[in-house]
């Protein structure tokens, strides 16, 4: 894998001649997010440095789409790629072979990737200010799977974690 700092001056490249869809491909490539589900990136809206919205777009089995606004590079390369790293989490999620149909589930593991990296290891790890919100908007998930649920059980250790990282984070 390339260094850090070439991939972000290839990103910069690819973000200064609107090579937008390119340069987040080219992250996915880099940083080993691909899964084959994954039909396309298109653009949407810019963001805003308070809302920086991706979605992964698509029925449950179906491919998927990303979409990312026209101008998310202008922001943080270390939180965008955790970004998308979370859209290719639903990629996956939302494909034929693992079709996890409950939203807090998807949500749920989606977040805890940008926690843990356990999917994918390469993305690096956000501030100590995204951590704590990743690991608030977690537990509001974990919070919507129902008390006491089997889902909630199924996570319960891991919930434990997030919870640590609230706590230790400042």
């Amino acid at each position: 894998m390339m260094p850090f700092e070439d991939i972000k001056f290839t990103v910069d490249i690819f973000h200064k001649n609107k090579l937008v869809k390119e340069a987040a491909m080219f992250l996915i490539k880099e940083y080993r997010l691909w899964h084959p589900n994954l039909k396309s990136i298109e653009l949407r809206e810019p963001a805003k440095p308070e809302f920086i919205l991706l979605t992964a777009e698509g029925d449950l089995g179906e491919l998927q789409t990303i979409r990312i606004p026209e101008n998310v590079f202008e922001f943080d390369l270390v939180l965008i790629l955790n970004l998308i790293a979370h859209e290719m989490v639903h990629v996956r999620q939302k494909s034929k072979e693992y079709s996890i149909k409950e939203r807090n589930e998807r949500e749920w593991e989606a977040y805890c990737e940008m926690l843990f990296h356990k999917e994918f290891p390469l993305v690096p790890e956000v501030s100590n200010f995204h951590k704590k919100a990743f690991a608030s908007k977690a537990l509001d998930y974990y919070k919507k799977m129902g008390e006491g649920s089997l889902l909630q059980e199924k996570y319960r250790t891991e919930k434990n974690k997030v919870e640590h990282i609230l706590q230790s984070v400042v």
